[in-house]
C-alpha cells in the first residue's frame, strides 16, 4: 500500500501478543470496549457484522458526551487485515460527513508477537491535519498499548 502523506496517517508497532489473539480482539464486540478508545473515555456499545458491507458500529462516552459512530467493513482478510470506514453505514448508505477509513494490518513478527500497522486515510489534507492535531499518534498509540495489555491479560 502506498501512503499519501497529504491524506494518510500511519504507524507500525510490534505488540507482544499473538496475531490471531489481536485479530479476535478487533473482531469481537465483547472485546472492543476493553481497548478501542483511550481511557478514561469508554465504549458503551459495539455491533459487529464481520463481512464486507457488514456493520461496525460503536458508541462512545467522552467527557459525559455520547458519540455514535456507524461504519462498515470494506475488506476483511482473516487474521491479516481489516478495513473499515465511517464513509458508509450498513447497506452502503453514504454518510453525510465521513471522517476516515481505517486500515489495520497484522503480521507475525517472528518472535511470537505481532507487527501491527494502523493507518487512517482521510478525504482531504484538512481532515488529515485535523486528525493529527486531535492526537492521532498519541490516541491510536494509546489504543495499541491498551490492545496489547488486554490481549496479554487473556493469555492467562
Amino acid at each position: 500500500m502506498t501512503l499519501d502523506p497529504k491524506t494518510d496517517l500511519s504507524f507500525t508497532r510490534s505488540l507482544a501478543a499473538p496475531r490471531m489473539l489481536l485479530w479476535q480482539c478487533w473482531t469481537s464486540p465483547e472485546h472492543i470496549p476493553q481497548f478501542f478508545i483511550p481511557r478514561p473515555h469508554r465504549v458503551t456499545a459495539c455491533e459487529i457484522d464481520l463481512r464486507v458491507g457488514g456493520r461496525f458500529n460503536t458508541t462512545f462516552e467522552v467527557e459525559g458526551q455520547i458519540m455514535e459512530n456507524h461504519g462498515v467493513y470494506l475488506e476483511v482478510v482473516e487474521g491479516e487485515k481489516l478495513v473499515f470506514t465511517d464513509g458508509y453505514s450498513e447497506g452502503w448508505k453514504p454518510a453525510p460527513d465521513p471522517f476516515m477509513t481505517a486500515i489495520l494490518e497484522f503480521a507475525d513478527d517472528g518472535a511470537g508477537g505481532t507487527r501491527y500497522t494502523a493507518t487512517a486515510r482521510h478525504r482531504s489534507s484538512e481532515a488529515r491535519t485535523q486528525h493529527e492535531e486531535m492526537g492521532f499518534f498519541d490516541g491510536w498509540g494509546t489504543v495499541a498499548t491498551q490492545l496489547e495489555d488486554y490481549a496479554r491479560s487473556l493469555l492467562g
